[in-house]
């Protein structure tokens, strides 16, 4: 038994010959069927297992990811689509006014409030410079050898001397069952107000008709988010159930993600077990051994 022990320490208990042991503390009482052999402790079972309220996975606003949607922990649902950048700089005056008259129609075609999201991330140039090294070695040419070995270096010393970022862009579409005005109920309280609040349960119950019905509106929702940005020349997908994960981690744990990305789930063979419902009884477990 650890010296931490909520009970303090614990002195073994012989009992006589023939005696039946006194009442004990149910924390102490022996889990095995037969009497205690002689000269050896009474088993303790082990202690209740406690759900740490501070947790990180209870921190989190969202419950689940399925289906090209996250569910959030309030039952609301999100899809998020990612967009491709254009170059507003290199247009005409023609060409610019054309943007922003198309992105106001875009916003006042909105019927529903969305998240613009601009995120940077540091990219990690580790695997291109492997990819220069690799072909420099099948070169043959003495020049291009030369302007390889100019280019690879000039990489190399920038990646030290400066992060390099990468700028990426998303829209989040949000749906909530109970109407759009909760939602402004919900943003109207304090970002403390959020922290300190008690813990909920991150596990989320929606009955099929409500999912159903959910994704009916966020699919017609995020047509007509796309069909918006296409008319301004933006290119638009929607993120799929493993690219939602993947923006999460990266989100989460951003310096990680770049030495250890993600893997790809679907190239995974391994089979797991599932832990089923309940506690496990100590007595059973002895006899199983």
């Amino acid at each position: 038994m650890p010296p931490n022990n909520q009970f303090g320490p614990i002195t073994p208990i012989t009992p006589a010959a023939g005696a039946v042991p006194s009442a004990m503390p149910p924390a102490m009482t022996p889990v095995t069927s037969g009497p205690a052999p002689a000269g050896s402790a009474a088993p303790v079972p082990p202690k209740p297992t406690v759900k740490n309220a501070n947790s990180t996975q209870n921190s989190l606003l969202f419950s689940e990811i399925r289906d090209d949607l996250v569910i959030m922990a309030d039952g609301s649902f999100r899809a998020v689509v990612v967009c491709k950048s254009i170059n507003f700089d290199l247009m005409s005056a023609s060409e610019r006014e054309g943007v922003e008259f198309s992105y106001q129609n875009f916003l006042n075609s909105l019927n529903h409030p969305v998240q613009i999201l601009i995120r940077s991330q540091r990219v990690d140039i580790g695997p291109y410079i492997e990819l220069l090294g690799g072909i420099r070695k099948n070169q043959d040419n003495m020049l291009l050898g030369v302007l390889m070995d100019d280019y690879i270096g000039f990489i190399d010393a920038l990646s030290q001397q400066a992060n390099i970022m990468n700028k990426s862009f998303f829209i989040a579409i949000p749906y909530y069952p109970n109407g759009d005005a909760a939602s402004l109920l919900e943003q109207s309280k304090g970002f403390f107000t959020k922290l300190f609040a008690p813990v909920k349960n991150t596990v989320t119950k929606i009955d099929s008709a409500s999912y159903q019905k959910a994704k009916d509106e966020i699919k017609n929702r995020v047509e007509g988010v796309m069909s918006g940005l296409f008319q301004l020349g933006v290119q638009s997908v929607q993120l799929n159930t493993k690219e939602l994960g993947e923006l999460y981690y990266n989100s989460y744990n951003p310096d990680t993600a770049v030495r250890e990305p993600l893997g790809n789930f679907d190239n995974i063979t391994t089979t797991y077990v599932k832990k089923g419902v309940g506690d496990a009884i100590a007595a059973e477990l002895g006899k199983a051994a």
